[in-house]
């Protein structure tokens, strides 16, 4: 779908004007209202329309106007309005119009928000209009996407062009993590995983691959241990963009990447196992981050690093009942196979933490079943050694709408993954406290640098529905690109 930014409307397709809480015309609705001999007040009056921000109300084929429909769009009250609140509106717009037969709409934001408001309304409106339709091949006419232009009405064009450059990138880079994560595991491998990665060298990041034998040599016997039973040969892929000062400590997001978790011996219930497919969620994430910051020409200098494995029953599986030897040279006794994200993110965060030296670290993981119990599926939870990283993120996460819980750490809890038989056990104490044992584990192995572990486990798939945010369509949500680009650009770019 196009975005553009226009001085005025076009008198042809949609036109969506905004409306504000207890149905207070914007001077747009106003002006069509006199257009239509009152067309817009009487179908207010008429309907349960309000104005609250998300709401929309259509009249079709007005008379009076040349435009095929008029959207009336909520934006809430005028004094608490907020660049969140102007995204789910261009969102609720396009939503609406999406396969309605319309092939474009403007949507009137001139004299009612700046160019960065018009490009967040624009983002909104992106974000809706994903679709993940490529495997089907019966879609009806009436079931296929029509809107192709989305025209946002401004009063300084050249500036919001400007600011959609940056937040075109964004929604560029969920739309890439969106897309991985919903890709089937029969097409979506770490060996083709790692060829898709490679890819994005066209956006100027610098990418390196690193094969099982280079792993081998680095002694990462837990992540090769997980992958062990696969005939899909086990990936780490590196993504560099270096636009910040040169000689700057790079910031470095991992994300673990499971193509299909299977569970391995410890085999998984048949029922839901397909949605293992997105145990990759946290790659996805770091990968469509890079493509942003890339897109975005982002002053920072940044590193994403992801491990791809596939975790599948086999008769050189993994065992429970292993101990394996990580890069770091701690030894890790394997009591369960489905606790596998860990023993990947174990062997990249030992090497990458070692390697590049990081400022800080942040991982990302759809790693405990125990965190989409405590936080659903509307929040992840974050474990940090650090309460300024803990902080930065938990702004960026309220201002990005990917909110965020800070999880505790600390001895008591270093105790879950002590064993006799090994340095630790890769799971915890039963039951109990299952997503504090799984960060504890990955604490080991970074060196004490500043470090965060995000588990995205109930917002990676599924998330929000689209009647709570339009701007959630997918069931692979690329949850995590929004909140670190907005923690990157808030505090880590000159």
């Amino acid at each position: 779908m196009k975005i553009e930014f226009a001085a005025a409307a076009s008198t042809s397709g949609a036109i969506a004007v905004p409306v504000y809480e207890g149905a207070s015309l914007s001077a747009a609705a106003e002006t069509l209202d006199g257009a239509t001999s009152g067309a817009v007040k009487r179908a207010v009056a008429a309907s349960r329309f309000s104005g609250k921000p998300g709401q929309t109300l259509e009249i079709v084929a007005p008379s009076g106007v040349e435009n095929s429909r008029i959207v009336l769009f909520g934006l809430g009250e005028k004094d608490k309005r907020s660049a969140s609140t102007l995204e789910k509106a261009g969102a609720a717009v396009a939503k609406l119009l999406l396969t309605s037969g319309e092939t474009s709409v403007a949507v009137a934001l001139n004299g009612e928000t700046d160019a960065e408001g018009a490009a967040r309304a624009a983002l909104g409106a992106r974000l809706a209009a994903y679709r993940y339709d490529q495997f089907r091949t019966k879609l009806k006419d009436d079931q296929k996407p029509s809107l192709e232009t989305v025209s946002i009405v401004v009063d300084d064009t050249s500036a919001a062009d400007k600011e959609w450059a940056s937040w075109g990138a964004v929604a560029d880079g969920v739309d890439l993590a969106r897309d991985v994560t919903n890709l089937p595991p029969n097409v979506l491998n770490p060996e083709t995983y790692a060829k898709k990665i490679e890819g994005l060298a066209e956006f100027g990041l610098e990418i390196e691959i690193l094969d099982e034998v280079h792993m081998t040599e680095l002694g990462m016997g837990a992540l090769l241990g997980v992958g062990q039973g696969s005939e899909f040969e086990s990936k780490i892929a590196i993504m560099k963009w270096n636009g910040g000062k040169e000689g700057d400590a790079p910031l470095l997001f991992v994300g673990k990447g499971l193509t299909f978790d299977s569970g391995g011996i410890s085999l998984k219930p048949g029922a839901g196992m397909d949605e293992m497919r997105g145990d990759m969620g946290g790659s996805a994430a770091v990968v469509g981050l890079m493509r942003a910051l890339a897109g975005r020409k982002a002053n920072v200098n940044a590193i994403g690093i992801v491990g791809l494995v596939e975790n599948m029953p086999d008769g050189n599986a993994q065992r429970p009942g292993d101990i394996v030897t990580s890069m770091s040279g701690q030894t890790i006794e394997i009591l369960n196979t489905d606790a596998e994200g860990r023993l990947v993110l174990a062997d990249v965060l030992w090497y990458s933490q070692d390697r590049f030296k990081p400022k800080l670290i942040i991982d990302l993981a759809t790693l405990t079943g125990a965190m989409l119990i405590a936080l659903g599926n509307t929040r992840a939870g974050i474990f940090t050694n650090s309460d300024e990283i803990a902080d930065h993120l938990s702004k960026a996460g309220n201002d990005s709408d990917e909110p965020v819980w800070r999880m505790p750490l600390g001895p008591d809890y270093e105790k879950h993954i002590e064993t006799k038989n090994a340095d630790i056990k890769n799971v915890g104490e039963g039951r109990l406290a299952g997503s504090i044992s799984a960060a504890e584990f990955l604490k080991c192995f970074v060196n004490d640098r500043p470090w965060c572990h995000i588990d995205i486990a109930g917002t990676a798939m599924g998330g929000m529905s689209p009647k709570d945010d339009p701007r959630q369509p997918s069931w692979g949500t690329g949850w995590g690109v929004r909140i670190l680009d907005r923690f990157v650009r808030d505090n880590h770019e000159g």
